[in-house]
């Protein structure tokens, strides 16, 4: 029996454009002829898996019909959301779907993650599918390369070579909590799982009987047979919100993960998308777009739809003027050494890994007071994003406007 793979497409970038209204949903962004959208449309080509089910918001329904047909999938169904209630609601009504066999294998995706190894994954997956039955369910971990307090974690205890027992969720833990448990083997919850259709449904029902009915509710005078499906509005409204995370695997008892050995991310940060998209460039690329300053260098590594991304060195001792934007609005994040930073009336400094969030019409500076490079990486967001936006009000290489 193939693996029925369910998208879940309706979230949108908050995260990354901060303040934005209408900011484009992170799954949909063009980073250069691909989206992450495309990219798990293609990682469910592989003959283990049947035909999709793509669980989104109606405001972006021809975005997903524009990236299916671009991947020439013809036989599919979307669940149509009519309001966004968290991931359980959208879980859930796509498993009972009458689609889907009792027993069959159900495959759960984030659309907007990042996986470097389709062919890994997919092993992964048929690996799994035999330790599956009809009260359990498998979370997909990462084996973190450093402590993160922005990802939720597995505590772990091996049953095999194939798979572990989670025996406790840490929730965006404090920093040095996270080395604390990563040194006991703890994984990222990377929120992607693998369940039976059954096991979902007694779990779900045991758990949150009410959910588990509004869900069923949802699917009521509902044309089930057509490729765009909406679910009933009037009692999909009456979901509360919650997370399938919070409202069903935590309180799940047989709770099992295996390791992806590929690398993995969900892309939450512009820091995140600058290192796949610097692996992306030669040399000869990153020396094009490399212009250099007074107080150091910027290069430009990709410029988006209403979104430039770079990466600034500012030499020691050395300063950026004190200036503002008419246009956009930046969001910085320090990767190296500990620049100052003015904002409007602020003068702070600021570690490696903080973000600064620059509005637009800020007056803002960075200063580098000490011996080692300052870095960081800038993401412009905005309509009008060219070197001319800017007024200039001090600048210790006498550059005023």
């Amino acid at each position: 029996m193939k693996v029925k793979p369910v998208i879940l497409c309706g979230g949108s970038g908050t995260r990354l454009f901060p303040g934005v209204k209408n900011n484009p949903s992170k799954q949909f962004i063009d980073f250069g002829g691909w989206t992450l959208f495309d990219k798990t449309i293609d990682r469910i080509k592989s003959n283990i898996f049947d035909y999709p089910i793509i669980s989104t918001n109606k405001i972006y329904k021809n975005l997903v019909l524009k990236g299916l047909k671009k991947h020439k999938i013809k036989k599919f169904k979307i669940i149509l959301e009519p309001t966004k209630k968290n991931t359980a609601p959208a879980i859930i009504a796509s498993t009972l779907l009458n689609h889907i066999e009792i027993n069959q294998p159900v495959l759960f995706l984030p659309s907007d993650h990042y996986i470097s190894d389709k062919n890994k994954f997919n092993k992964i997956i048929k690996r799994s599918i035999k330790y599956l039955n009809s009260n359990n369910i498998f979370l997909f971990g990462v084996k973190p390369n450093l402590p993160r307090s922005d990802y939720g974690y597995l505590s772990i205890k091996r049953i095999n070579k194939d798979y572990d027992k989670v025996v406790n969720f840490i929730e965006k833990p404090k920093k040095h909590v996270a080395k604390k448990i990563i040194k006991k083997g703890a994984l990222w919850n990377s929120g992607i799982f693998l369940i039976r259709k059954d096991s979902l449904i007694n779990n779900v029902k045991k758990i949150q009987k009410k959910l588990f009915f509004g869900c069923l509710n949802s699917l009521k005078k509902v044309n089930q047979n057509k490729s765009i499906i909406n679910l009933n509005k009037k009692y999909f409204n009456k979901i509360t919100p919650i997370s399938f995370d919070y409202a069903v695997v935590e309180k799940t008892k047989e709770i099992n993960s295996t390791k992806l050995n590929s690398a993995w991310s969900d892309l939450g940060s512009w820091v995140e998308i600058f290192k796949i998209l610097k692996k992306q460039k030669n040399l000869s690329e990153i020396k094009k777009n490399t212009f250099h300053r007074p107080w150091g260098k910027y290069i430009n590594y990709f410029n988006g739809k209403n979104f430039l991304l770079k990466e600034l060195t500012i030499n020691k001792k050395s300063s950026i003027s004190l200036q503002k934007h008419f246009h956009r609005s930046e969001l910085w994040t320090v990767t190296s050494g500990r620049p100052k930073i003015t904002l409007n009336d602020s003068k702070f400094y600021k570690n490696v890994g903080e973000n600064i969030f620059i509005p637009k019409g800020a007056i803002h500076r960075i200063e580098n007071q000490f011996s080692s490079p300052v870095k960081i990486v800038e993401a412009q967001i905005g309509k009008v994003l060219k070197e001319t936006d800017i007024v200039r009000y001090q600048d210790i290489y006498g550059r005023i406007n």
